[in-house]
């Protein structure tokens, strides 16, 4: 197969920032995105249904001409979000809520502290058929770094679905082979994302030759065991597991720090890479739902029309990428060589 055809596709799980780097982050991704959910985790977040249009109208501010590409907005859960900021975000059309446990990734320190106690929140999101988008990692300092999901699963995830059996849950770029067998083991209102970085890499990745910060994410890459088993369910086709890439820009001053962010800025290449790997799996027939229809069918919306089309051709991803304040971004795999390309974008 030299050329692949791909319904228009979605990413459900991406950070654009704000600001002046929206100028970077939104035409990247609409060259072959037509919707993303766009996450909360501003400085300040996004906390209720005014913040999320104002800032709606700054992504529309920000894309190309011409371009058709719809931001899906989310509210940042907190500890003093209400069942009343649930209704009137229900009201204005916004889809989800995302949990962010207080601590656990970029901009999460108004994240949750007591899950029980959101429960009245997460009643109203059932009552409203809103989603619930979960960053699944507890973020106890006696947890191993690279147990934080699967204790996340066994203490908070799996006491949440068994409460709230009629909400719709999406389990964030999943990491480990737990998270995995989660979700193929339970209900189908339960499903999850799974981002480039963790199908393509493993934390020997990330440590071993010395620190690579570009490949620095939270959750942070897992052993190779987890990796293979997130491979394996993609090649599979469920239509639990769905494209979200979580392509979060730093500026490259702020990875390379003796405390670096945690991020990687994949949307460059997103569908890409997405392809190389469906392609070394033999599973390119799988893309396609994984790509453009899983994803629309669980948040009960319309697939796309349209088409994009790739071909396989090799490319290489630039070594950075300049704002136009004049900081440079590391892109995700930055100067290696890609096997597919996009030549027909939206």
């Amino acid at each position: 197969m030299q050329t692949l055809t791909l319904q228009t596709p979605d990413d459900w799980h991406l950070h654009l920032r704000d600001g002046d780097m929206l100028q970077e982050t939104v035409p990247a991704t609409a060259r072959c995105f037509r919707r993303a959910i766009a996450m909360p985790n501003l400085a300040p977040p996004v906390r209720n249904a005014e913040e999320a249009l104002a800032y709606r109208d700054r992504i529309l501010a920000a894309r190309p001409e011409g371009s058709y590409f719809e931001p899906l907005l989310t509210l940042y859960l907190t500890d003093h979000t209400t069942p009343e900021d649930i209704a009137a975000a229900s009201a204005a059309g916004i889809p989800a809520v995302k949990l962010y446990p207080a601590g656990a990734t970029t901009n999460s320190a108004f994240g949750v502290t007591d899950l029980r106690g959101r429960y009245p929140v997460l009643e109203a999101l059932q009552k409203h058929d809103m989603l619930l988008l979960i960053h699944g990692e507890v973020t106890d300092a006696h947890i191993d770094i690279f147990d934080r999901e699967k204790v996340f699963i066994d203490e908070k995830l799996k006491p949440v679905t068994e409460q709230f059996p009629d909400l719709k849950v999406v389990f964030e770029h999943i990491t480990t082979r737990e998270a995995v067998e989660f979700v193929e083991s339970t209900t189908a209102r339960v499903a999850a994302t799974i981002t480039p970085q963790h199908l393509m890499l493993n934390r020997n990745d990330m440590l071993v030759g010395g620190i690579r910060p570009h490949n620095y994410c939270l959750p942070v890459l897992k052993r190779n065991i987890h990796q293979q088993a997130l491979r394996q369910v993609v090649a599979s086709g469920s239509p639990k597991f769905f494209l979200g890439t979580d392509s979060a820009p730093h500026v490259k001053a702020m990875k390379e720090t003796a405390c670096g962010c945690a991020g990687c800025y994949s949307a460059w290449a997103a569908i890409e890479l997405y392809a190389q790997v469906f392609d070394e799996l033999e599973a390119l027939d799988k893309l396609e739902g994984f790509a453009s229809h899983y994803g629309p069918d669980f948040y009960g919306l319309p697939r796309n029309t349209g088409t994009i089309t790739l071909a396989r051709q090799e490319w290489t991803v630039p070594e950075s990428i300049t704002l136009a304040d004049g900081q440079p971004i590391v892109p995700f795999i930055a100067g290696q060589p890609v096997q597919w390309k996009l030549v027909e974008p939206l």
